[in-house]
């Protein structure tokens, strides 16, 4: 699999345009595709009222699905350079034989969650768009979420399926279900810097990337404030 390192041309969700996202929801979804996820962002789910009135309840900030495999920052195929190009982060904690489906909520404060996420309208109107990939539905990694945020199935194919809620914002740490925006801007960052040599006729439309590039550019330097620990 191949991270893309530019987005051609800007995408629509929900009816709404990328450039008035919210950077944040922005930044994780640019981590999470460069980290080989295939996203949606600010999903909105509708549910019929009191009064049979169709309503939007909530909205989902992010989902991504990523299956198993390495991800690599160009076209490679010498093991040398293929080790070289090498896009992993142990802050998403992935697993062998194993697809990851994250649903998340996105805060540019204390990474927390809604109560709208975890209800079974959010939770079962975004994971029907997968069900086809568990091989025995989606009821129970329902109640698992619900209750402990992390939910692991059989996959239709083989392998398995993690499926887990995760915050993103401001947090001291990074686990299965905390991701912090600290962790990413540094990741992100240290990636474009990494590979700025190969990323010279790559163009950045998105605000939250394009700004990270222009950083690296000229050699801005960031620390790290947060640490992957696992559960």
């Amino acid at each position: 699999m191949v991270a893309g390192v530019s987005d051609i041309a800007h995408r629509t969700s929900c009816g709404r345009k990328n450039e008035h996202m919210d950077i944040a929801v922005n930044l994780v979804e640019y981590y999470l595709r460069l980290n080989g996820y295939v996203t949606l962002s600010e999903f909105e789910i509708q549910q019929r009222n009191q009064r049979g009135v169709w309503e939007t309840v909530t909205d989902i900030d992010i989902v991504a699905i990523r299956f198993p495999g390495p991800v690599y920052a160009g076209d490679v195929h010498d093991d040398d350079e293929c080790r070289f190009l090498l896009i992993e982060d142990d802050g998403l904690f992935l697993e062998d034989a194993t697809i990851d489906i994250v649903i998340g909520e996105v805060k540019q404060g204390e990474a927390v969650f809604n109560r709208g996420l975890t209800t079974h309208a959010a939770l079962h109107t975004i994971l029907r768009r997968f069900e086809w990939l568990y091989s025995s539905g989606v009821e129970a990694v329902i109640e698992e979420l619900q209750q402990g945020g992390v939910a692991r199935s059989e996959a239709r194919a083989g392998g398995s399926i993690r499926t887990r809620l995760v915050a993103f914002g401001r947090s001291p740490v990074v686990n299965l279900n905390t991701i912090s925006l600290s962790h990413i801007f540094e990741t992100v960052y240290g990636y474009l810097r990494r590979y700025g040599d190969m990323l010279q006729g790559a163009q950045f439309r998105e605000p939250a990337p394009a700004l990270l590039h222009l950083l690296a550019k000229t050699g801005f330097d960031v620390g790290r404030e947060s640490t992957p620990v696992p559960d």
